[in-house]
């Protein structure tokens, strides 16, 4: 199987015999449609977690890299091809270029070319390369270790994580000391504390 293929060519092909308004109109619909779960993501106080087989390509790797955090399969295989049918491809590089080096981003965007899991995880597009068998072990496995924490906090802190990258040094800081305040009052963190201190089990979290 494969994590996701792309765009649909075909469909393209066959919008070549509209209307030049109509084919425009039509495929910013779709292309918005594309971007819904990609907002939900940032959206979702859960971290998601990108398990791939296969084959990453176009909005693919968009998605991908859109997500949390992102698994592998060693014969995993990543690209953004649009470029070799004349086509930028302009959406997954918003993603791609917030999570790669700017060099690396752009000649693969440029190149069309795919890159082999090994090198995804070398970049930073990737957190684990496994062995296909494993796959979903790992994915689960990553899951439990941060679902055994305050969700309250992993909440706080992807948020948090996500919107200091769009602001300068000084905003960074004010709201990472907000979102810290505001972390210390809540009934985890007091638990959490408690149990440290007390060389106690960490609790049952509340979530709140």
């Amino acid at each position: 199987g494969h994590f996701m293929a792309g765009g649909d060519v075909k469909l393209m092909h066959q919008r070549l015999a509209m209307d030049r308004a109509e084919r425009y109109r039509q495929i910013l619909e779709g292309i918005h449609v594309l971007h819904l779960p990609i907002f939900a993501i940032r959206r979702m106080g859960k971290p998601v977690i990108a398990s791939v087989e296969g084959a990453a390509a176009g909005f693919g790797l968009g998605l991908l890299a859109a997500c949390d955090l992102a698994i592998a399969a060693e014969p995993a295989r990543f690209a953004v091809s649009g470029v070799n049918l004349g086509l930028f491809c302009s959406t997954p590089m918003v993603a791609l270029s917030r999570n790669l080096p700017r060099k690396p981003a752009m000649e693969l965007l440029l190149t069309g070319e795919f890159i082999d899991a090994t090198t995804a995880l070398r970049l930073g597009l990737l957190n684990q390369v496994v062995p296909p068998a494993e796959l979903d072990a790992a994915t689960d496995a990553l899951a439990g270790r941060i679902a055994s924490k305050s969700p309250a906090a992993v909440a706080l802190g992807k948020r948090l994580f996500y919107r200091q990258l769009e602001v300068g040094l000084e905003e960074a800081y004010r709201l990472a000391t907000e979102a810290m305040a505001a972390n210390l009052v809540t009934e985890d963190a007091r638990a959490g504390i408690d149990a440290f201190v007390d060389k106690r089990p960490m609790p049952e979290w509340k979530g709140r």
